[in-house]
């Protein structure tokens, strides 16, 4: 991966780059398949597991002296403590290569999940759920979405968790509880009621703490996800009682929570969505230039031409949108229609990206040989994934004629 520095940025964001970069060139790219592919072929062997393993835990050794262990959190709780636009540098860098952002302590939905505990947990489930995440000895899993009720309208989940004296009883049906199989604790979003408090408050949504080893929690599978069995799990909750300590926040602030969580995770996704089209781009130009076909290389075919200049420019337009949108949220200012419109555009443009660097590399693009596939099955998915297209336009839309009913036309200046 060619990274330089950018004479714009300060030298920390520079450095970080750097230092990322260096990382995944000399520890992570040359040893790709050894590190992963026990997740995609049956016939490795413990003892080639047990490698890979240590190989991982080297690596994050590595991460860990050069101070870029999870980057999202403050050092307080194990972290580096980015702010977020210097996460937001980091992570095009990141997502370059396979993985790379476990190895560094941000894997979602445990980084997700750490933000919420940090945010709206107590000083105890701080120390009880988020250091164990964020050493590596738990893992979490965020259940929201439900069979029978849209995703893209949180308020009309279903699973309901009913007070009783100092215990949360929760009854409801989720699926696609994203590392609901491996995870010791998950977060669940409830539609809560609770007869001591405010009239209010009852009905409205929370979020609560659940081990998953609780009686009543039934993980029923791993859903199918393009063609493979996932980490996405369909969970049964059946009169799960839980001590009212695990809620996290107020009563009725897990809608608020979850909006916290998945704005920044949108920009995050797209900002990974750019360091995997930046690889895709790579591999594209390298077979370009040395595949030959038809008297002749790739690069010297019009349509292989158009190929890399489209691609250059959804790389770029994807790159400065999603830098822009990073910059506004660490202002402060209102960015949620900036949020909106890089996450509608990104993942479309990483589809093409992706679609084109297959076509360029053949019948090798859609083989496990190389990288391409997960991506293209990625690309798609983020296009549901915190909200699909549809929704994010109507908010777009929204926000554009509020302001010209205010009296201003749009400034796309800020």
């Amino acid at each position: 991966m060619n990274v330089q520095a950018i004479a714009s940025l300060p030298d920390k964001i520079n450095q970080i780059r750097l230092l990322t970069a260096e990382i995944i060139n000399k520890e992570i790219l040359p040893n790709e398949n050894t590190l992963w592919r026990w997740r995609r072929d049956g016939t490795v062997s413990e003892k080639e597991k047990a490698s890979a393993r240590k190989l991982r835990e080297d690596i994050k050794e590595k991460v860990k002296q050069a101070g870029l262990w999870a980057p999202h959190l403050p050092e307080d709780y194990g972290g580096c403590g980015l702010n977020f636009l210097e996460h937001a540098y980091m992570n095009e860098v990141l997502a370059y290569a396979v993985g790379a952002a476990s190895l560094f302590g941000v894997v979602a939905p445990n980084s997700g999940n750490q933000k919420i505990l940090l945010k709206y947990g107590t000083e105890e489930q701080r120390k009880k759920w988020l250091v164990p995440l964020t050493e590596g000895t738990m893992q979490s899993g965020f259940s929201m979405t439900e069979p029978d009720n849209a995703g893209s309208d949180p308020r009309s989940i279903k699973t309901t968790a009913r007070r009783e004296g100092d215990e949360w009883v929760i009854n409801g049906h989720k699926w696609f509880t994203s590392n609901g199989i491996s995870a010791d604790f998950l977060i669940v979003m409830c539609r809560t009621d609770d007869p001591t408090g405010p009239a209010d408050r009852n009905g409205k949504m929370t979020q609560i703490i659940v081990p998953t080893d609780t009686p009543g929690v039934n993980v029923i599978r791993g859903i199918e996800v393009w063609g493979r069995t996932s980490d996405h799990a369909e969970i049964i909750y059946d009169d799960v009682r839980v001590p009212a300590e695990n809620q996290l926040g107020q009563t009725g602030s897990g809608h608020q929570a979850a909006q916290d969580r998945l704005g920044a995770g949108r920009v995050y996704h797209c900002m990974n969505s750019v360091g995997q089209m930046w690889r895709a781009f790579d591999l594209m130009v390298e077979r370009a230039a040395t595949r030959e076909v038809h008297g002749g290389l790739l690069q010297d075919k019009q349509f292989v031409q158009g190929f890399i200049a489209d691609s250059y420019i959804d790389i770029q337009t994807s790159r400065l949108m999603t830098i822009h949108c990073a910059e506004q949220m660490e202002s402060g200012a209102d960015a949620r229609t900036e949020i909106s419109a890089l996450k509608i555009y990104v993942p479309e443009a990483y589809s093409r990206v992706v679609d084109r660097a297959i076509q360029v590399w053949g019948a090798a693009g859609v083989t496990g040989d190389l990288p391409l596939v997960g991506m293209y099955q990625g690309a798609r998915t983020l296009r549901l994934a915190d909200g699909p297209d549809e929704v994010h336009k109507i908010l777009i839309a929204k926000n554009v004629m509020k302001q010209h009913f205010a009296g201003g036309s749009w400034d796309f200046g800020n």
